[in-house]
């Protein structure tokens, strides 16, 4: 859910970027009594996400601004049908056109991604879950656009949880601490709702991560077989996420080995933008 504090934040920030002095083109070039509608358009199928997005650029530029969706986020659509209508003053839209579309690209690219992977998974009971490389400042946007397309949401920040990582464990190891007494000592420190992730690169790391204590633990570039090793290690006494490697190419394969959740950075980081349009017509 993106907040309300957050979504204009966001937005207004993006406007300002774009048009710091306002838009020298339309105001100049354009009679203020010029009105214009203009029609969202999928230039290819994909999955929608972004309308509150959508209808913030185009209101924080212009209260006056209509925006009808004609599809809620989380829906998918074939190339050419029209996703959202907006009608006003020509120079509010074209003020508002590019941020608008940017947005809405960017979103329902990233919707559209993970939809791709949770169709992979399909039948196996597997999570699809973000990660934290997301574009600095765009963070609750893009998480959104992760559950548009079915996945879930990893910890929101490094606030939110504890996540021991392979450098978290280089350090402890470097300072002789053993990680199932420091993992034992953090949870007596933290609050019960607190949840624990250990991050382990071999199969060995395990048995102290369960000592320890921890909630989830996550296999990093395990090979398939390491991976049903290490959900046979566990044997339900922890979550298993999987993480590394991770593709439209293996994560069935990695789905299969019985882990729960799959952590699929390329979500955010590699998502590629939707190709939709803004049609303009003059009225």
């Amino acid at each position: 859910m993106i907040t309300p504090a957050t979504l204009n934040r966001t937005v207004a920030a993006a406007l300002e970027e774009d048009a710091p002095w306002g838009d020298l083109t339309s105001t100049t070039l354009l009679p203020a009594s010029a009105r214009a509608t203009a029609d969202l358009i999928a230039r290819e199928p994909g999955v929608f996400s972004g309308g509150e997005v959508l209808t913030a650029a185009f209101a924080l530029t212009d209260p006056a601004t209509r925006i009808d969706l004609h599809v809620a986020d989380g829906d998918r659509f074939d190339a050419g049908d029209a996703l959202a209508s907006v009608s006003g003053a020509a120079r509010s839209i074209l003020t508002a056109e590019r941020v608008a579309l940017n947005f809405a690209q960017r979103m329902s690219g990233i919707a559209t991604l993970t939809a791709a992977y949770v169709d992979a998974v399909a039948g196996t009971g597997v999570r699809i879950a973000d990660t934290r490389k997301t574009t600095p400042g765009l963070r609750e946007l893009e998480r959104h656009a992760v559950v548009s397309g079915g996945g879930v949401n990893h910890r929101r920040s490094l606030s939110d949880a504890v996540m021991a990582k392979d450098n978290h464990l280089a350090v402890l190891r470097q300072g002789g601490h053993d990680l199932a007494v420091a993992l034992r000592d953090a949870l007596s420190r933290l609050p019960h709702t607190t949840h624990v992730v250990v991050e382990v690169d071999r199969l060995d790391q395990i048995p102290a991560v369960l000592d320890g204590g921890a909630h989830t633990v996550l296999l990093d570039n395990f090979s398939l077989d390491d991976l049903r090793a290490g959900v046979a290690l566990i044997a339900g006494r922890a979550t298993v996420e999987a993480s590394g490697g991770v593709s439209l190419d293996t994560v069935r394969a990695i789905a299969e080995t019985g882990v729960q959740v799959i952590s699929v950075g390329a979500l955010t980081h590699s998502a590629r933008a939707l190709d939709l349009g803004l049609d303009l017509q003059i009225g």
